[in-house]
């Protein structure tokens, strides 16, 4: 990539049909880790047009009553009105659950991965959250889009929605926001004009800080002038299919695994919240100013296959030396990596919206900058 060049990434609000999937299937998740933290789910959700489908494999020691789980989840994001097309009370919830396969749990019970693939995480000194400028500010954007609806401060705001925030880079470096992309989910009778003028005070001058702004930056607000049908009404919403919403904004690569609705012992998740986790401390240690890792796993097999390191020639040690040192420090086992993270209890739900990485609170033990320290003493 060029030193001088635009990026963009984009975000979902939590009433969009993909992400409403994801946090259903998280919520089913927490449910089961709530009663029973050994619990292993593979949970998958699809919406549509009064329905929402949940399958896949769950393997637990307790009852969890899915209907009122999906219906208490669809009334917290909003979709609490007949008139919006998807209503939490007149829904049907259809469920197809089976058992974890017994071939897969052979490698599990043995703290073995669930399953092969590669995992991938990094951080970069961009941001505070030590997070790609873009993604972290479209996250932002329709946080604040979420708040202002939900609060009503804006009452003609519907659930669904989007954003994308496009960031100049020079000399590889973020310096301003050139262009603001937001669509909104709206009442019939809002004028374009107020709608418009509402998003741009209200939504994207309080979440971008000015200073980033461009003395050119665009905003676009609703291009087509319209967006009242929305949410899985107008799309069919599926579980894993934001894949790059949740990570890092197509900054940084990925493995093609999803996270929502998967317990812990599926690396697809845990090794994926530990590589942000190891790159996060590397950055924050001052090792380099941004650090990518990818790890692999055979299923099966506690220890990954390999471990890669690059740090894009920031690195204040080669990247061989540096990936060498970690596999000392840190403990990429499945076992190892539950432990550490504490990964057991249900805190799932909350990441299935707004990014699973560059998070605050209790429960997002994978950006803790802890082991500093230990890596300064290599």
């Amino acid at each position: 990539m060029s030193k001088n060049f635009l990026f963009s990434s984009e975000s979902v609000t939590d009433g969009h049909p993909d992400k409403v999937a994801d946090q259903i299937s998280d919520a089913v998740l927490d449910a089961i880790l709530e009663e029973d933290p050994n619990g292993r789910v593979a949970c998958e959700t699809y919406v549509t047009t009064g329905l929402a489908l949940i399958g896949g494999e769950i393997t637990t020691t307790c009852y969890v009553d899915l209907p009122k789980v999906v219906r208490e989840l669809i009334h917290e994001i909003g979709y609490n009105d007949p008139d919006i097309g998807f209503d939490w009370e007149s829904i049907a919830v259809l469920t197809s659950i089976n058992r974890q396969s017994p071939d897969i749990a052979l490698g599990v019970d043995r703290d073995g991965a669930g399953d092969q693939g590669m995992m991938f995480g990094y951080a970069c000194d961009e941001t505070p959250e030590l997070m790609p400028m873009p993604i972290q500010l479209a996250h932002q954007v329709v946080r604040k889009l979420t708040d202002v609806r939900k609060n009503n401060v804006l009452d003609f705001l519907r659930p669904d929605g989007k954003s994308m925030v496009t960031v100049r880079y020079e000399n590889n470096k973020p310096v301003s926001v050139e262009k603001v992309l937001v669509a909104a989910q709206h009442t019939p009778n809002v004028k374009y004009d107020v709608l418009k003028e509402a998003i741009i005070e209200e939504v994207i001058k309080k979440s971008i800080d000015p200073a980033l702004l461009s003395d050119k930056v665009e905003f676009l607000v609703n291009p087509t002038g319209r967006f009242v049908i929305g949410g899985p009404t107008s799309d069919t919403g599926l579980t894993g299919r934001k894949i790059i919403v949740d990570t890092y904004g197509g900054a940084y690569y990925h493995g093609g695994g999803a996270f929502s609705g998967k317990d812990a012992t599926k690396v697809d998740r845990s090794a994926a919240y530990y590589s942000r986790y190891v790159t996060k401390n590397i950055v924050a240690a001052g090792l380099a100013k941004k650090c990518g890792i990818q790890v692999s796993y055979a299923i099966g097999v506690a220890e990954p296959v390999s471990i890669m390191i690059d740090s894009f020639g920031t690195g204040k040690m080669p990247d061989e030396e540096l990936a060498k040192k970690i596999a000392k420090i840190f403990d990429f086992t499945p076992k190892g990596m539950i432990s550490e993270l504490d990964l057991r209890r249900p805190v799932f739900e909350a990441t299935a919206a707004y990014g699973h990485f560059g998070r605050s609170g209790e429960g997002f033990t994978w950006e803790r900058a802890d082991r500093i320290k230990d890596l300064q003493n290599l």
